[in-house]
This record gives C-alpha cells, sequence and structure tokens, in this order.
C-alpha cells in the first residue's frame, strides 16, 4: 500500500489510469473514505490519470486526535500529489473535498489546472459544526450518524440500495478523525477569499442534496469565481455514489473543453442573460432559473446562449418587432404558453400597446386562419383582464 507521510501522519493513496492522460486528483467527503469513487472511477479511467487518496482520519490512513484544519489538509494533498509524481492536476472534490480543493488552490495555484467543486460550499454554519465536533467527542458518531446519513444520501436511493446505505454507514462509524475533520469545516474560512481563484472552475449541485442545495452554496461560489460554469446532476450529497454516469459526463465535457471555450460560452450566456431579463422581466427569469433541474439545466443554458444572445441580441431588428413576431409565430403554431408569455411581458413593459397586438392578432387571422385568431384574443383579453389599466404603454 503506497503512503506519503506529511508531519507524521501516513496518508493511503492510489494512482490508477493512463499515464499519458490528464491528472486528476479526488477528494473525499467527511465521513467516507476513496471508495466513494469507484464507481465514478470506472468510467473515467478511460481518460484520465487519477489518483485519489483518504483524507487524514479516514479510511487506511492515519487519524491523528485534534483539530484538523483547512490548510493543514490542503498540504496534505501536494504531499500526496508529489508523492504520486504529479506537479499539476484538477482537483475534483466533494463536500469537505471541495472545500480543501478551495484551500489548496488559493494556497497553491501553481499545482492546480483546474477545479470541479462538487456539492460543497463556502458557507459553513458554524454553529451546526461546533455542536457536531462536541457531538461527536462526548458520546461518539454513533450520536450524529442517523442525522448524517439522512443528509448524505436521497430518500430515493436510500430506498432502492440498502445495501449500499449499509456501507456507506459502516465507512462513516468507522472514520476515527471525524472530528478532526469536522473542526476543519467549523473552523474554513473561504467565502471572502474566492475571487483570488484564477484556475478554472465547475461546480456541480445535487438537485436532491439537502446538505449543500444549489441555493445558496452553488450560487455563492458561481458569483464569486470568475469564469465559473456550473452543472446540476440529479444526486444527493454524495453524488458519485448516486449519480456516477451524470457525474463523469458533466466531469470530461468540462476537462475535454479548453478554457477558451469555456470562457466563450460564459461570455455568451451572461451576455444573453441580459436580454433575457430585459426583454420578460426579473421575476419571470429569476423563476425560471430556481426551477432547473438537472434534466433541463443544459437546455436553459443553450437557449440564453443561442436564443436570447445570437438570434434576439441582434441588431437587424429592434425588440418591439421581435416581439410582435414571435406573438404571431407563436400563436400560428398554437404554443400558447410562449405566446401567454411575451404577450404579457410586452404588454407590461410597454413595448407595444393593445391597438397593435390588435393588429397582429387580425392580421393572423388571415395568413394562420381565424381558429388560430380565435383562440389567441381569447389568451390576449385574458392577460388584458389581469394588467393595470389593460396593458396600455404608457
Amino acid at each position: 500500500m503506497p503512503f506519503a507521510i506529511r508531519d507524521g501522519t501516513r496518508l493511503y493513496w492510489r494512482l490508477e489510469g493512463p499515464t499519458d492522460r490528464p491528472p486528476l486528483v479526488l477528494l473525499n467527503a467527511i465521513g467516507t473514505d476513496m471508495a466513494l469513487w469507484d464507481s465514478l472511477v470506472s468510467l473515467l479511467l478511460p481518460h484520465f490519470h487519477i489518483l485519489r487518496f483518504d483524507a487524514r482520519g479516514h479510511g487506511a490512513s492515519d487519524a491523528p486526535p485534534g483539530d484538523y484544519s483547512l490548510e493543514m489538509l490542503a498540504h496534505d494533498v501536494i504531499a500526496v500529489m508529489q508523492a504520486a509524481n504529479l506537479p499539476r492536476a484538477t482537483l475534483a472534490g466533494v463536500s469537505l473535498g471541495g472545500m480543501i480543493a478551495m484551500e489548496t488552490v488559493l494556497r497553491f495555484p501553481e499545482h492546480v489546472a483546474a477545479l470541479v467543486l462538487i456539492c460543497t460550499s463556502a458557507s459553513i454554519d458554524r454553529a451546526l459544526w461546533i455542536d457536531r465536533v462536541n457531538n461527536v467527542r462526548a458520546a461518539g458518531l454513533a450520536a450524529i450518524a442517523n442525522g448524517a446519513m439522512t443528509r448524505f444520501l436521497s430518500p430515493q436511493f436510500s430506498a432502492a440500495h440498502p445495501d449500499r446505505v449499509a456501507s456507506v454507514r459502516r465507512t462513516l462509524l468507522s472514520t476515527q478523525g471525524y472530528d478532526g475533520a469536522a473542526a476543519a469545516i467549523r473552523d474554513g474560512e473561504l467565502r471572502g477569499r474566492l475571487a483570488s481563484i484564477k484556475s478554472p472552475t465547475l461546480i456541480v449541485s445535487g438537485d436532491k442534496d439537502i446538505s449543500m442545495p444549489f441555493a445558496p452554496h452553488s450560487e455563492t461560489l458561481l458569483a464569486a469565481i470568475g469564469g465559473a460554469t456550473s452543472a446540476r446532476i440529479d444526486a444527493g450529497h454524495l453524488a458519485p455514489l448516486e449519480a456516477p454516469h451524470a457525474l463523469a459526463q458533466a466531469i470530461q465535457q468540462f476537462l475535454s473543453a479548453d478554457d477558451g471555450a469555456r470562457r466563450a460560452a460564459r461570455v455568451l450566456y451572461e451576455a444573453g442573460l441580459v436580454t433575457r431579463r430585459r426583454v420578460l422581466g426579473e421575476a419571470w427569469v429569476d423563476r425560471a432559473l430556481a426551477n432547473r433541474t438537472a434534466f433541463d439545466a443544459e437546455f436553459q443554458e443553450m437557449i440564453t446562449r443561442i436564443a436570447w444572445h445570437e438570434v434576439w441580441g441582434r441588431i437587424g431588428l429592434d425588440e418591439r418587432t421581435r416581439r410582435l413576431l414571435v406573438i404571431a409565430v407563436t400563436a400560428s403554431l398554437g404554443r400558447w404558453e410562449e405566446f401567454s408569455l411575451h404577450t404579457r411581458a410586452g404588454l407590461a413593459h410597454g413595448s407595444f400597446s393593445r391597438d397593435e397586438l390588435k393588429e397582429v392578432l387580425m392580421q393572423l387571422a388571415i395568413y394562420a386562419g381565424v381558429p388560430a385568431a380565435n383562440t389567441a384574443f381569447a389568451h390576449a383579453r385574458q392577460i388584458l383582464a389581469e394588467l393595470p389599466g389593460g396593458g396600455d404603454a404608457p
């Protein structure tokens, strides 16, 4: 068994995969060991040279007593990378592993090619972790195991895979350095330093993660880390266990794109979001973004980049004309949800008057048929009734 030794502590590590592939270091959540990544590693091995290790206090690594710190755990990462002869690598971490990855890039940016931050946070509930450390030291891991398991895995996964749940629980209960690692979370200070992270960063959140959900945890990271991109998957907190295929795809897509392409996609998305908010309104767009799921998040990003920037952002037609065209086309095709959305937004923002809307629907009756126009008038009447002043432009 290979070990790296730092300040007298043995750290168990394992290196797998083709040596000519990009190096990827996997960092575990608190209370887990490197087995957390087993399913994911089997999917990524053809594409990456993978290093994983048990953090101090976990798995086969030593568990020195006392408090650990994020700084200490970041130094451990560098020590293991040096032992494995990896001078620079992408760091991918879950929960505490993500926090360690952020601390590592902040202290040793020259050793970090990119970050994949999975179901993690820079906003720590200090009171919760003070209680967690005290409870474990007073009564042992059994005192917090039930609550931790509830936060680790989604109810759906737990019900379908009782054997996997039992394995995770056994690993948790055997984690001798849990209290020391919990102290590192308790005392961690990352939020005010995130803007200093310059490495390409992917932030992955689980739609079933009640421990560190997208809002506010991933949102905070996205807002603070320049150029960061996001992916949402259908998983609880231990995403590598619950959704290895979706997570592997997100990681591979992120790391196979060059930095310029990632930054360009982000710029297009941000530009499209400005137009989308202007046309549809802040409240509607905020609701749409909040309702994204792992299933449709990429679709939402695509239409924001292409429809809202590439098309709506063209200068050949003004936005008023584009709004009226959308209303005519959606009514002709019977796309009544989109018709109502754009009709309501256009009237509310004063982009056109009720009389101009009427003229569009009259024209529609000739070229798309009376039934389409009849339904469009019905939807428009309902919208006008709900708007102050009947929706007339000021």
